[in-house]
């Protein structure tokens, strides 16, 4: 069992000592990559009551500090769960799978007329990662690639992800808007 419990200490310890102002997210994502090709199927078990909970996408914290500012945070992927395009309130972020299956598609928004432009897609198995740095014109669109199986993944930022924009493409213009903004909510607090 200290195996399974050490886990998402060691997740958590690599994310807090990789944060600066400017973080090389890069390097983190390896690290904690590393962590997660090892030690897999420790990860699925310590989570495996995350996957059973089946309550919709939930936001779980594993850590929280101020300066510099970081959050790290365990979300648990309901089966073919498409988030709406998102954007990170200009905070510098990396997420990176560590049960099941994911695909990002990843946008830019130009800051003139707000329209939407398709950057790239990446699709992450466990231990894979795919990070952005703090552009308020990035925005991205996540999906649990599987139709039966809850994925988790892992999310570090640049602070805390209080409030961000989901937007919404018109049927009739084309024309992408975020009328609102959207809070997060976390399920609650995940510890070692």
């Amino acid at each position: 069992m200290g195996k399974h419990k050490n886990i998402l200490n060691t997740l958590r310890a690599i994310a807090l000592e990789h944060t600066t102002e400017q973080p090389d997210l890069a390097l983190m994502a390896r690290e904690l990559g590393r962590v997660v090709h090892q030690d897999a199927l420790a990860l699925a078990t310590r989570l495996a009551s995350l996957r059973n909970r089946r309550h919709g996408l939930e936001r779980w914290l594993l850590a929280e500090r101020g300066r510099p500012p970081v959050s790290v945070l365990v979300l648990a992927w309901p089966p073919n769960h498409v988030t709406p395009v998102h954007d990170h309130a200009g905070l510098w972020g990396l997420e990176m799978t560590l049960v099941g299956a994911l695909e990002v598609h990843s946008y830019q928004r130009d800051a003139t007329t707000g329209d939407l432009r398709l950057r790239g897609r990446d699709w992450l198995g466990p231990g894979d990662g795919t990070w952005f740095e703090g552009d308020r014109h990035h925005a991205h669109r996540c999906r649990n690639l599987s139709r039966h199986e809850t994925a988790l993944s892992l999310h570090v930022y640049g602070g805390n992800l209080a409030e961000y924009f989901a937007y919404e493409r018109a049927e009739s213009t084309g024309q992408w808007s975020a009328p609102l903004p959207r809070r997060s909510a976390l399920a609650g607090r995940l510890s070692g």
